[in-house]
């Protein structure tokens, strides 16, 4: 066990589960990143999906689409804490995190659906209160079909995958929250 900033005991990851026979026993958490990397800065999402997959952390499921999707609220089941990760042309640069929930009154159709319509879906489906659920907006500039990602892209992207480290590392929804940067619209 380690330490936390808050003092809190954290347990420390297995460094090789099936030749110690140990498990790892933080909670899981799903991280859906949506994005066309096709379109310049809109790729940010499925790009940070790359970096948190090089992190080889065994309690992260990451989940990368083109959109979210009503089937998504499915890929929640069994999560402690959820993820979701976009550009945001208007996030505060480099990013945006902060908490968000299921907010009835959303279109829950198959096309360019938001994160509160996912959970909003997750209660309908599942008949309870789904994981607590934060925003990860990364702040992109250019979305034209064709363009490479931006450098001032690439620089925020390189600040969210520095700040999301840790908190997937050490997933707790009272730490998560005090990382929080910003309120949602």
């Amino acid at each position: 066990m380690s330490e936390g900033n808050d003092g809190r005991a954290i347990p420390d990851a297995p460094t090789s589960g099936e030749a110690t026979g140990s498990v790892d026993v933080r909670p899981r958490v799903v991280v859906l990143g949506w994005g066309n990397t096709a379109r310049g800065d809109d790729g940010l999402g499925p790009l940070l999906i790359s970096e948190i997959d090089r992190l080889g952390l065994s309690h992260v499921e990451t989940i990368e689409d083109f959109q979210l999707q009503l089937e998504h609220a499915l890929d929640l089941e069994g999560a402690d804490l959820v993820l979701f990760v976009d550009a945001g042309m208007t996030a505060t640069a480099p990013f945006d995190f902060y908490e968000t929930a299921a907010r009835e009154g959303l279109t829950h159709t198959s096309h360019a659906m938001a994160p509160e319509a996912v959970l909003d879906v997750w209660c309908r489906v599942m008949g309870r209160r789904p994981p607590p659920a934060f925003v990860l907006a990364i702040r992109g500039e250019a979305f034209e079909l064709g363009q490479g990602l931006g450098a001032a892209a690439r620089s925020h992207l390189a600040a969210a995958a520095a700040f999301v480290a840790p908190l997937l590392r050490h997933p707790d929804a009272g730490r998560w929250r005090a990382a929080v940067t910003t309120s949602p619209d």
